[in-house]
């Protein structure tokens, strides 16, 4: 059991690692692909690669009763999520997006309690609320003022993807990891083909290196690969322990910001970091009953 919750920490800090540089690589590929692109072409594009990956390995289909959870999964982590942060991000900096995306381990271990049938402890929540009032004094600190209509976007993605988050983990336990993320890709790309299609034009081919990377990191990595250590981290595991390693993610969003984005850090962001660090550790050891 402990071996399992070990490697599900390791794996799931991976799929963080590449969460992580999701808003930077929007940010850098919004301006020149817009917002459909980014945010819907990404699973178009990972689509191909899937199919191509069902083909070769010939995977049976999931069962019925696993297609409503795979809706969820697909509404949240294939849709709403990609849409509303690509949107978000033309308004706001990262380190913005970073800070209220540090609420997500709350979000998904109310939805684990929900559909997981977990249920964490006191002492898991008390490091979970310690973590999510340290995010946002951290905001606070950095003057992030009134609340904009992308800030509202980034709250609903945060809530929905929270439900995504605690469906998949609990699916991957009988379809696989990389099944729950590939099948929800699957079932949203038809629907976004038309839209992807209409969106596109030749002004596209002007955009630079960087831009053309950071779309094919955002279908690749963030939409598949991703997915794909993240809930097989959460089925070994357990959806609400390591579904505090989230609370790691905004600062390595704002590292990321600072190496690639040339975004400032501060010594207040390292000291809130220890804090963050400090949740996630003494969470882990919280115990969590069925």
């Amino acid at each position: 059991m402990e071996n399992n919750l070990r490697k599900g920490m390791i794996i799931g800090f991976i799929g963080v690692i590449c969460f992580s540089l999701t808003l930077p690589a929007t940010s850098v590929a919004v301006p020149y692909f817009g917002e459909t692109i980014v945010g819907l072409g990404r699973t178009v594009i990972a689509a191909i690669i899937v199919s191509i990956i069902f083909i070769i390995k010939k995977e049976s289909l999931p069962k019925r009763k696993q297609m409503k959870s795979l809706g969820i999964v697909s509404f949240g982590a294939v849709l709403v999520f990609p849409l509303l942060t690509t949107f978000a991000m033309k308004s706001l900096p990262v380190s913005h997006g970073a800070i209220e995306l540090a609420l997500l381990p709350l979000a998904t271990a109310g939805f684990a309690m929900w559909r997981g049938g977990e249920r964490p402890s006191k002492r898991y929540w008390i490091a979970s609320i310690v973590g999510a009032v340290a995010v946002l004094l951290y905001s606070v600190y950095l003057g992030l003022g009134q609340l904009q209509v992308g800030d509202i976007a980034l709250i609903v993605a945060v809530l929905i993807l929270g439900l995504s988050y605690a469906e998949g983990g609990k699916l991957s336990k009988e379809l696989g990891s990389w099944q729950v993320i590939a099948w929800a890709i699957l079932i949203g790309a038809p629907f976004f083909v038309i839209p992807v299609g209409l969106s596109m034009s030749g002004d596209m081919l002007q955009a630079p290196i960087e831009a053309w990377v950071s779309l094919i990191y955002l279908a690749v990595v963030s939409q598949f690969l991703a997915y794909v250590a993240w809930y097989g981290g959460m089925s070994l595991g357990g959806i609400a322990k390591v579904g505090q390693i989230q609370y790691l993610q905004p600062f390595l969003m704002i590292g990321f910001s600072t190496f690639f984005l040339g975004e400032s850090i501060t010594w207040l962001t390292i000291v809130f970091a220890i804090v963050v660090v400090g949740c996630v550790i003494i969470g882990k050891g919280a115990s969590i009953r069925k």
